[in-house]
């Protein structure tokens, strides 16, 4: 039987990147690269290195039984023991991955990034946030394509990779917002270098070579000819998201951003009179909001973001 698979809770919503090559053409976004290669060197200040940056903060890699053990520990707080089918791999671009599989919600996680550290905002990322908003969107009359269009809808995008993200690094010692920011770097610069050229800039931020090689694998994905300028942008809206979101943390409902399902947070307000929130699933990092908003003043200041630097470039 042929496997069917696609993004997780995304009914009407295409998890999609656009994919450009052509010589000199820059089709990646630049608005936050100050931002990004800032945060890069702050962890860099810090650590000295990537390779020291990722077993100080992440720990050991966890063998399989341990893996294990914490993907069932956090199903059980959340509640979705058994809804979740899990997979693991050492053979995944990303560190891990929600989706649907012949009907089944399916969570696939690379062995290889499963550090002792960040494996449970790895779990956040997938099931407290897009397995929960996407379960969430699935009772809303917003959850085919159809209905998105039919209330108008902003994109699903920025707001929910940028809201996973966050919850990756939410309760880190020292949630540097590494990943997002190297993504975005390295979108940016595969847009207008070829990969061995990309491969040898981004050397700037990462010595390791296998670390490397799958950033710049993630941002040439797609292109027909890696000896040119192209990339394939999606992988900047992590850090679009993320940023966005902080500028106006003070503001947003995030129990409602969640309860209302695949929807932006500028759109939280216009329909949240509509949102079908009875049995709405929040994941329990969420029930306390003024921890919550306590652990993002920790990102705005450990990533040396400001109120006035985001206002000034988001309005």
């Amino acid at each position: 039987m042929m496997m069917r698979s696609e993004r997780y809770g995304v009914n009407g919503v295409p998890s999609t990147g656009e994919v450009t090559q052509r010589p000199g053409f820059q089709a990646a976004a630049w608005h936050w690269l100050l931002q990004a290669v800032n945060i890069m060197q702050k962890a860099l200040e810090k650590y000295g290195s990537y390779e020291k940056f990722e077993q100080a903060t992440g720990g050991c890699l966890l063998p399989k039984s341990r893996i294990w053990h914490q993907v069932r520990k956090y199903m059980e707080k959340e509640g979705c023991l058994g809804e979740i089918v899990v997979h693991l791999t050492d053979d995944l671009l990303s560190r891990a991955s929600m989706t649907v599989v012949n009907g089944r919600p399916t969570l696939t996680i690379n062995m290889s990034t499963a550090r002792e550290q960040w494996l449970e905002g790895m779990l956040k990322h997938e099931i407290g946030t897009h397995y929960f908003r996407g379960m969430n969107n699935n009772q809303q009359p917003w959850n085919t394509s159809t209905g998105r269009k039919k209330y108008g809808l902003k994109p699903v995008n920025p707001t929910e990779e940028g809201l996973a993200s966050i919850h990756s690094v939410l309760f880190r010692k020292d949630p540097f917002l590494w990943r997002a920011a190297l993504l975005y770097y390295t979108v940016y610069q595969a847009s207008h270098m070829s990969f061995s050229e990309l491969f040898q800039d981004v050397g700037r931020f990462v010595k390791d070579q296998n670390t490397r090689w799958d950033y710049c694998v993630r941002a040439k994905r797609g292109c027909t000819d890696t000896s040119q300028p192209g990339c394939f942008n999606k992988d900047q809206v992590y850090l679009d998201g993320i940023l966005r979101i902080l500028r106006h943390r003070e503001t947003i409902d995030f129990r409602l951003l969640t309860a209302m399902g695949k929807v932006s947070y500028e759109d939280i307000e216009r329909f949240k009179d509509l949102a079908v929130l009875q049995n709405a699933r929040v994941p329990q990092f969420l029930q306390d909001r003024g921890r919550y908003m306590e652990y993002l003043e920790k990102i705005m200041q450990v990533n040396d973001l400001t109120d006035e630097e985001l206002r000034m470039l988001i309005g």
